[in-house]
């Protein structure tokens, strides 16, 4: 715990006025609470046996002054106590989503979604709890012992020597209970994770559930991690609830020791009846921060499980280190030069060398797993090579900014990410809404027609992941994405499967001016989308095995020729 407390310290400076003031809203608090005590010898003495009638009227008054400034500081602690935590939260939820975006997409793949949105939600949520009530409560509840326990020596040092005894035997159960806690907590938030998982797969693969009527057998997965998911909560709960009345009996052990020889000291003279209610009132009161105490202990092993799970991440390394250069010009030239790229244990691209010139167009056909995505996805730097280098415009890729790099190039997958904003707004995803541009770049992607089509054209709110579109509009709408941010590198990666040859003919004769001073990389498995290229790539196992015009490669390559009687017509 001593070493997540180090990691939160930067973070906490940052809120020392705020913490200044739940420091004050404390002090009147624990002030009150020792008040509370000590007024009850002047009800007693004064009071009752003396029957003092000033006191009548000056109790009363003292008692609701007390009671004021107890709930002033109550509010003001809680007020900023909340601020605290609300607001480290936020803030915290916003620097982990940056961390895990900006990792390496190998780091990506490897962790589920519904892990990393677990990470993002459930276990910042339970951070709120170790930084916005943890510091506060455990200072205010040992404030409130700190001050209890002077006031009870102060009355009668003696007896508060056997009134305190218990208080070590709180210690050596709630250790063992917390270490329990803090297990049954790492558990518990990986099962959340896995819950989460389960449900992101559902929903997003609503439609071939549907399809295969496999509701059943998904809801018997997400039951089997739910159930799971409560056993292992309930464990936690079973050791928690332990800490409570543990305490409860050692207080109240405690108690019954002072009422025995409080009494017997009241019984000799020794001490006022007045002081000995001041003196058990104390005792009583000090046993219930203690027990707070004790549940606050407990309960923070929670949080520190959230906290090493969520600084794990933030201190994961970034396979893909940014570089330093700025690329302002446009892309004219990329080498690869002998680069190679391992994934699990074998070869995604081996020995690669190519140099492609600004106004080509390239396009790379092979079997699946030949290292065709993976090409592109070097140009990107979803991946750094294991050797070799990659070069643009002269430089290597490394040097250069990832941001700076990426704003020359546009991708349009095989995949297809439509977000949940008007069609404008994806299409000129990232990037203020021109609407002249936004028009053409649709025309350019033979779109016109559907966009007219609907109720309010560029202005209409795509559903999630595009749901209220076709797999062709979908497609139609990347491709003008890409249009629209007019990058000197674009590349296609099965960019045009879910169209019709119609339409992919007409995309490609408006395509072919707007890119004819750009690079062009093609991945596709139709004959019509790569026969007008300059150069064909043919790659096998990370390899470039054949390379050249469509019809040298008929001639020439047996791989390319066994591949273009595969090809879609």
């Amino acid at each position: 715990m001593k070493r997540v407390f180090k990691r939160y310290i930067p973070y906490i400076k940052e809120y020392v006025l705020q913490y200044f003031l739940v420091f004050i809203g404390i002090t009147l608090t624990v002030g009150a609470t020792i008040a509370t005590a000590d007024i009850m010898k002047y009800v007693m003495d004064d009071m009752l046996i003396e029957k003092r009638e000033d006191m009548l009227v000056l109790i009363p008054l003292a008692l609701l002054l007390i009671y004021f400034l107890k709930g002033v500081g109550r509010y003001i602690q809680s007020v900023y106590m909340n601020y605290i935590g609300q607001h480290i939260v936020t803030r915290f939820r916003e620097i982990l989503l940056e961390k895990i975006i900006n990792l390496d997409m190998t780091f990506l793949y490897l962790n589920r979604s519904g892990e990393l949105i677990s990470r993002v939600t459930n276990d910042i949520t339970r951070i709120q709890y170790f930084v916005s009530n943890m510091l506060p409560e455990l200072f205010r509840e040992v404030l409130t012992v700190v001050g209890l326990v002077a006031y009870i020596i102060y009355l009668n040092p003696n007896l508060s020597l056997y009134s305190l005894v218990g208080v070590p035997l709180v210690i050596v159960p709630l250790m063992a209970i917390a270490k329990k806690l803090k297990k049954y907590s790492h558990r518990s938030q990986s099962k959340n994770a896995d819950v989460l998982t389960r449900l992101t797969e559902v929903f997003n693969n609503s439609e071939i559930i549907k399809a295969n009527a496999t509701e059943k057998f998904e809801m018997d997965r997400f039951s089997k991690e739910n159930w799971q998911f409560f056993k292992i909560n309930m464990k936690s709960v079973y050791v928690g609830e332990l800490v409570s009345p543990i305490l409860e009996i050692i207080g109240a052990g405690g108690l019954a020791l002072v009422i025995y020889l409080g009494g017997r000291e009241v019984y000799n003279g020794e001490m006022t009846a007045g002081e000995f209610v001041a003196f058990l009132t104390a005792v009583g009161q000090v046993f219930q921060p203690i027990r707070r105490i004790g549940s606050i202990y407990a309960k923070i092993q929670d949080a520190v499980a959230a906290s090493e799970r969520v600084f794990e991440i933030l201190d994961t390394d970034n396979r893909v280190v940014d570089g330093t250069k700025s690329l302002d010009a446009d892309i004219e030239e990329i080498r690869f030069d002998g680069v190679q790229l391992k994934y699990e244990g074998a070869y995604a691209l081996d020995d690669i060398n190519i140099t492609i010139k600004s106004g080509e167009n390239i396009a790379i056909v092979g079997d699946s797993g030949g290292g065709k995505s993976t090409f592109i996805n070097m140009l990107l730097r979803f991946y750094d090579p294991d050797a070799g280098s990659i070069y643009v415009n002269g430089t290597d890729i490394k040097e250069f900014t990832q941001s700076s790099l990426k704003h020359h190039i546009s991708l349009v997958s095989q995949r297809i990410y439509i977000f949940q904003d008007t069609l404008a707004a994806n299409v000129a995803y990232g990037q203020e809404i021109d609407e002249t541009r936004v028009y053409e770049a649709l025309r350019l992607a033979d779109a016109e027609e559907f966009v007219a089509s609907l109720e309010e054209g560029i202005h209409t709110l795509m559903s999630e992941s595009g749901a209220n579109l076709s797999g062709g509009q979908r497609q139609r709408v990347a491709i003008a994405r890409a249009i629209y941010k007019h990058s000197s590198l674009i590349l296609f990666d099965e960019a045009t499967s879910a169209l019709d040859n119609e339409s992919e003919k007409r995309i490609q004769e408006a395509l072919h001016a707007y890119t004819k001073d750009k690079i062009t990389i093609t991945i596709a498995h139709r004959l019509s989308t790569i026969e007008s290229a300059d150069t064909i790539l043919v790659m096998q196992k990370g390899k470039i095995v054949s390379r050249g015009t469509h019809s040298e490669l008929l001639e020439t390559s047996e791989v390319y020729q066994r591949l273009a009687g595969e090809f879609e017509v």
